[in-house]
């Protein structure tokens, strides 16, 4: 593992369980500093902003800088700024984050009473929102099935927390896609468009960087096709009896990032 010089993180799963840090969460980065390696906390988690993220990490102890945190939120409001101009009416099914990463780059975030008074969006997007109601499905699927586009920022089926795993956002896009008939754009992991931004902020190359994640299928599946090294920890969604079954086999595998920062030179 010489040739890793930058690391791109997954969140959920790789340094925490919801609000329980992972054990050895501190000397992970202390190790990665040490070590002199970069490193991007990369998430398909759309629900927080980078600010909060950074918070959160501040809380455990660890100083992140928000450029260093990358979520699918702000991912899909970069793919949305380079398809429509400012200005475009959208509704958000979505957390602070997806909303702030929409609203910062000029569109015109409509609210459900909008929807209901007959206004109509030209993009509905939809990411994890642990707060979501049946009004926000239903806003969104009227604007659909008015021909708004549908976009999602990752198909994570699910999210880990210290109860198992909890629906994600994979699991509201399926609720849209059943009730319009309408397949999703997709955003995030397993997608190519964080790996390459994640690589641009680290100034690292498909030789030098390496995904660290717990899910074989955006983590794993998404690094392999991005063409760079995979890093599997065991310490989320994935078993060591689901990657036994899987087709899609990681480079390196670890119990959890305290022996991954071990393996690390």
């Amino acid at each position: 593992m010489n040739h890793i010089q930058n690391l791109i993180l997954d969140m959920d799963g790789v340094l925490w369980h919801g609000d329980t840090p992972m054990p050895g969460l501190a000397e992970f980065f202390t190790r990665l500093r040490q070590l002199n390696i970069g490193f991007v906390l990369a998430t398909n988690n759309a629900s927080k902003t980078p600010a909060q993220y950074a918070a959160k990490l501040a809380r455990f102890g660890v100083d992140v800088p928000e450029s260093a945190i990358l979520t699918s939120s702000e991912a899909t409001a970069e793919f949305l700024r380079g398809e429509y101009d400012a200005g475009t009416a959208v509704f958000v099914v979505g957390g602070t984050g997806l909303q702030e990463a929409v609203e910062k780059r000029g569109f015109r975030r409509l609210s459900v009473e909008d929807v209901l008074a007959g206004e109509t969006a030209a993009i509905v997007t939809v990411g994890f929102y642990q707060e979501a109601t049946f009004p926000d499905f239903a806003a969104g699927t009227i604007c659909i099935n008015k021909g708004a586009r549908f976009v999602g920022t990752n198909p994570d089926p699910t999210f880990p927390s210290e109860y198992g795993p909890l629906p994600g956002a994979g699991a509201f896009l399926a609720l849209v896609e059943t009730a319009t008939g309408v397949t999703p754009t997709i955003i995030g992991k397993p997608g190519p468009l964080i790996f390459q931004d994640a690589m641009r902020r680290l100034g690292g190359t498909p030789e030098n960087t390496a995904m660290v994640g717990d899910l074989l299928s955006t983590d794993i599946a998404g690094g392999i096709a991005a063409g760079i090294p995979t890093i599997l920890v065991l310490s989320g969604i994935t078993s060591r009896e689901d990657l036994a079954d899987s087709d899609i086999q990681p480079d390196y595998v670890f119990e959890n990032i305290t022996e991954l920062a071990n393996a690390l030179r």
